[in-house]
């Protein structure tokens, strides 16, 4: 059964195809471009359970979406030229679009790169240090596969009983689906404390996850060196901002900058906020990011790239390409902005 979400979506994008409202408010709405937001890109297996499939694209999707981006005449640009022609103003030119991917995961070096060589396309890789150097968790993974092994969700977390069966994929996604957005709700502390607990009694083992999917420090050196790829941080643990005292939030900034420096050599000028969202990075996060002297951020807020972003290079927002919905027909509609200029009221610049 589709979430809420899925189904809202769904319903959207049913509606602009029926009425064509967004060619008609493209001029408006489209603005200087957009910055595409991607996680993973490998060769999909069909899988009965798989609550974290937004952030997978196929191979194919990838390429394909590349070249219909260049035949639609969208200039595909690196972050710093993007930021280049966003203090120039813009002017009179072809929108742009700039490709980012947050983590680090080996399909980057596997998958990734041969499709941008082939398109020579540039890339922004937003690492998190701690799945490169093996010290940090990717929870939501975490999450899926214990659920994935375990017939039944029985955990004490914020101040409540949480249960929920699991005997089949069905049971399976309502579980994760709630658990995970009860998570969210309470601290960093308190979500990796029920995830762990979770992998202890499903028997899985948190690090093996991570580093079978994301790129140590050696992967890491190789991708740095490729002329198409800028390096980005993506703090130290992927913890979310917001819900750090001040010191811990300028430490997960700062450190894995100079992680990134120190292990491969690489001047990660770039940030991307974990997770992203208004309750995972606000004015706070956006403050500290120009204070430590990042030149530009990226949120995952939905919207499109417009002139008045040049005074707020450090509240980017971007365009989730997701891997439930993956239509060359749904990107367009998308890439008019119009979507997004009804869910953000009209505003172009979320600062806040």
């Amino acid at each position: 059964m589709p979430s809420w979400r899925e189904i809202a979506i769904d319903a959207g994008m049913g509606l602009f195809r029926a009425s064509g409202a967004h060619r008609l408010a493209e001029p408006y709405t489209r603005g200087l471009g957009a910055i595409l937001m991607f996680h993973r890109v490998h060769h999909h297996l069909q899988r009965g359970f798989e609550p974290n499939r937004g952030l997978d694209i196929s191979i194919d999707f990838f390429d394909a979406l590349l070249k219909h981006s260049r035949q639609k005449g969208y200039r595909i640009l690196s972050m710093d030229d993007a930021l280049a022609e966003l203090q120039g103003g813009g002017g009179e030119r072809a929108p742009f679009v700039v490709l980012t991917f947050d983590d680090g995961y080996r399909d980057l070096i596997e998958h990734v790169l041969p499709v941008l060589e082939r398109h020579r396309a540039p890339m922004t890789a937003y690492v998190t240090s701690g799945f490169a150097d093996g010290s940090a968790r990717m929870w939501w993974v975490d999450l899926e596969e214990s659920i994935r092994r375990l017939d039944r969700v029985d955990v004490a977390a914020l101040g409540r009983r949480f249960d929920a069966p699991c005997g089949d994929a069905e049971e399976k996604k309502r579980a994760f689906a709630d658990l995970y957005w009860f998570l969210r709700d309470g601290s960093e502390e308190e979500l990796l404390r029920v995830s762990l607990s979770l992998c202890a009694r499903a028997g899985v083992e948190p690090r093996l996850l991570t580093s079978s999917l994301c790129l140590d420090w050696r992967g890491l050196a190789q991708l740095a060196r490729h002329e198409l790829v800028t390096i980005g941080a993506h703090s130290v643990t992927h913890a979310r901002l917001a819900k750090l005292d001040a010191d811990a939030c300028a430490r997960e900034m700062a450190d894995s900058r100079a992680a990134i420096a120190r292990e491969i050599g690489a001047d990660a000028r770039h940030f991307c906020y974990p997770v992203g969202d208004p309750a995972s990075a606000g004015k706070r996060e956006f403050d500290l990011a120009r204070d430590l002297g990042f030149v530009s951020a990226v949120t995952t807020r939905p919207g499109m790239i417009f002139a008045e972003h040049r005074d707020h290079p450090l509240t980017l927002p971007r365009l989730s390409i997701n891997g439930r919905h993956q239509s060359l027909d749904e990107v367009d509609i998308l890439l008019t902005g119009a979507p997004f200029a009804l869910m953000n009221r009209g505003r172009k610049v979320l600062a806040a």
